[in-house]
């Protein structure tokens, strides 16, 4: 007789692994439906736990669980930015939007909810955790700009264009996803271009930043593209 395959034996996770695999559920669900149409029946059914133990995790039950929740959330949001200083800045700057309008896509009724405030979970906690992520964005942009010490013009411009593309990002939701993601990304990063070049008529620092912007833009089209031979070929 043939023994049987043995059972795997079975592992107790640790506090900190089910405390993510009960965030990750959260996660998956506030992605796709708004946070008050999320139970925690449903966070328990949709990590195959019992209720009692997303109570035991987060005694502050929905509230406390959505805000931990959203401060996962806003952490990948946080890093979406986060692109190494080198090369260009317009290539930098697409890279790292195409990074948030992928979480944008995947998280599309949760990133509604998180962005339009309304919800009945809303308080002054998670309106803190979402503006933390604007600022921080602001942040990582002004360092891809090379500036310590911004204007106050400078930094303006540079929050005004984080606002515009949450609101272009729901107005993308809106329309069903419309225009293509790339055609999305191309146009937002053309406007802080151009809003650079308003702001640097009325402030010398970002005057500087444009004309180092127009400097990169000639280099690249003067730089030959693959396969094409150089002057030495």
């Amino acid at each position: 007789m043939t023994p049987s395959a043995p059972t795997p034996a079975y592992r107790r996770l640790s506090v900190e692994e089910r405390r993510t695999q009960l965030l990750n559920a959260a996660l998956t669900l506030f992605a796709h439906r708004a946070p008050e149409d999320v139970s925690l029946d449903d966070v328990a059914e949709a990590a195959g736990v019992s209720r009692p133990l997303v109570y035991r995790y987060f005694p502050g039950g929905k509230q406390q669980l959505y805000e931990a929740a959203l401060r996962s959330a806003a952490e990948e949001l946080q890093n979406c930015f986060d692109e190494p200083r080198e090369g260009h800045l317009v290539p930098r700057l697409s890279r790292a939007l195409d990074r948030y309008l992928t979480f944008v896509d995947q998280h599309d009724a949760g990133f509604s909810a998180l962005l339009q405030g309304g919800s009945v979970v809303e308080t002054s906690r998670t309106t803190a955790i979402v503006d933390g992520v604007r600022r921080a964005a602001a942040e990582h942009i002004l360092r891809h700009l090379g500036v310590s010490d911004p204007s106050r013009l400078l930094r303006m411009t540079v929050r005004m264009w984080i606002t515009a593309v949450e609101a272009a990002s729901l107005i993308w939701l809106d329309e069903g996803k419309q225009p293509p993601v790339e055609e999305l990304r191309n146009w937002l990063v053309e406007q802080f271009v151009a809003a650079l070049s308003v702001t640097a008529g009325r402030d010398p620092q970002t005057a500087a930043l444009a004309e180092n912007l127009a400097e990169q833009a000639a280099e690249q089209h003067t730089e030959p593209s693959a396969g094409q031979p150089t002057a030495d070929s």
